[in-house]
């Protein structure tokens, strides 16, 4: 994002009630703030009152959406189709302009909505001490992320399965593009409302995934257009998963975004080491969402979206979605493993053998994921050989390869960060004592130092992508 001013939106208001209930957010307690994203708030030109005026109390941004919406859609949850799906514990808050690019503030833990069935519409403090690190790690990996924007404790006693109870409580709001989801283009598929289908279409066209377009298939449309950037969009994000190491955890249709970013962080990991079968849910007992498996995962769910397309567009051929996938996917991928080595390309034939010399090294060491890509960041003045792994006759050859690629920012690696003897890493042991030292003692010292260090990374994997 640039330094332009942000404008309040309502655009959102353009698609009509038939996609959104209006709510009134929960009155909390009590108002903490824990967490705020200072790039942000400068961008906003928001201080501590207007924080806790907005997002805590959530009195409605002047000139934006006139009070909280929660959306409505359906999804595939592990590839089940449910229809009672919708905003069950957040909703849009407000829209900004900047130039012609639409931003959206979404919530996390505001109260209960009609679709919260049996669930009390809240947000543990856990889970937003989870999701404002995932975010800031991930974008300084270069991942194309939502972004917390800030979080408030909100003073309140809850009872959750998956947590010691009671638990303390938080409110929580995302900054992206959008909350339009695959499942929302599913909702109104499956209730045959064609004529909202192709609202929704227009205004993802006009506000979301807008032109110059390529068209990957066969058949030239305004449809098949728009479904290519989409799936441009959500191959090049699980490249850039795949490269960071992360697995989401939950990749149902209704946490896809149609904008292609990542967002929606509950059970996610990142790797501890390489492997395909590392699940990050505990509920995911087939390993359907593995780190493996994200890339035919998120194939699956495309499908599902053309399914919803083709009723726009009867002649679009979801047998073309695989092949230009597959093919996005692949080049994103050595495009990510040359930005993350920080080596400039030496071409498909090359980046690609690179790419399989890298995994066939890391599945045969189990090498730490990330300090893997930290040691062999192209100019660090540190020798990989720190390692026993390093030592293997794979890790060998991918150092004979790695060897004749050259230097792509001399200046990056000369950064601070890679003075350092290891990475700045988020494993689950690492979590876990950041959210101890706050549920045990309230002692935020060890989470805050952890935003810093993530902080200062910022810029040295690329920057995130804007639509």
């Amino acid at each position: 994002m640039t330094n332009s001013s942000l404008l309040p939106s309502s655009t959102l208001l353009d698609l009509g009630p038939d996609f959104y209930d209006p709510v009134e957010a929960a009155k909390f307690p009590r108002l903490e703030l824990r967490y705020y994203n200072p790039s942000l708030c400068d961008q906003l030109r928001w201080g501590a009152s207007e924080l806790k005026t907005h997002l805590g109390e959530f009195q409605p941004v002047p000139g934006s959406l006139p009070q909280p919406l929660a959306l409505r859609y359906h999804g595939h949850q592990f590839q089940q189709y449910n229809p009672e799906l919708g905003d069950g514990r957040g909703f849009s808050f407000a829209q900004f302009k900047e130039g012609d690019v639409l931003w959206e503030l979404g919530t996390k833990g505001s109260g209960q909505t009609p679709y919260s069935r049996r669930g009390d519409g809240r947000l543990t403090l856990k889970g937003a001490v989870r999701e404002s690190l995932a975010t800031e790690l991930l974008e300084s990996l270069g991942v194309r992320t939502s972004r917390t924007l800030a979080f408030f404790e909100t003073g309140e006693e809850l009872q959750r399965n998956d947590e010691p109870s009671p638990t303390r409580s938080a409110v929580l709001t995302r900054f992206s593009h959008s909350h339009i989801r695959f499942g929302t283009f599913q909702r109104v598929t499956y209730l045959q409302q064609t004529a909202q289908l192709h609202k929704l279409f227009a205004y993802t066209r006009e506000h979301l995934v807008r032109p110059p377009f390529e068209n990957a298939f066969t058949q030239k449309g305004e449809v098949t257009e728009l479904f290519t950037q989409v799936i441009h969009r959500t191959a090049d994000l699980v490249a850039q998963w795949m490269m960071a190491g992360f697995v989401h955890g939950v990749l149902n249709t209704d946490n896809m975004n149609i904008t292609g970013e990542s967002f929606d962080y509950g059970p996610f990991r990142f790797l501890p080491h390489y492997d395909p079968t590392f699940t990050a849910a505990y509920f995911d007992q087939s390993g359907l969402y593995a780190y493996g498996e994200q890339p035919h995962a998120v194939l699956w769910n495309l499908h599902q979206l053309g399914f919803c397309l083709r009723v726009l567009e009867p002649q679009l051929n979801l047998e073309e979605i695989g092949p230009y996938y597959q093919n996005v996917l692949h080049a994103k991928a050595r495009a990510h493993l040359c930005r993350r080595l920080n080596i400039k390309s030496r071409g498909e034939d090359h980046d690609e053998a690179l790419l399989i010399a890298l995994f066939d090294f890391l599945a045969e060491s189990r090498a730490p994921f990330e300090r893997t890509f930290f040691d062999f960041y192209r100019g660090r003045n540190v020798s990989p050989d720190s390692l026993p792994a390093y030592q293997s006759a794979r890790a060998q050859e991918f150092m004979r390869q790695w060897n004749d690629y050259q230097i792509a920012n001399a200046n990056h690696a000369q950064d601070p960060y890679f003075t350092r003897t290891a990475p700045v890493t988020l494993l689950i042991d690492e979590i876990e004592a950041i959210w101890d030292a706050i549920r045990f003692r309230d002692d935020w010292g060890l989470y805050q130092y952890r935003i810093n260090e993530l902080r200062a990374m910022r810029g040295l994997y690329g920057h995130r992508g804007h639509a």
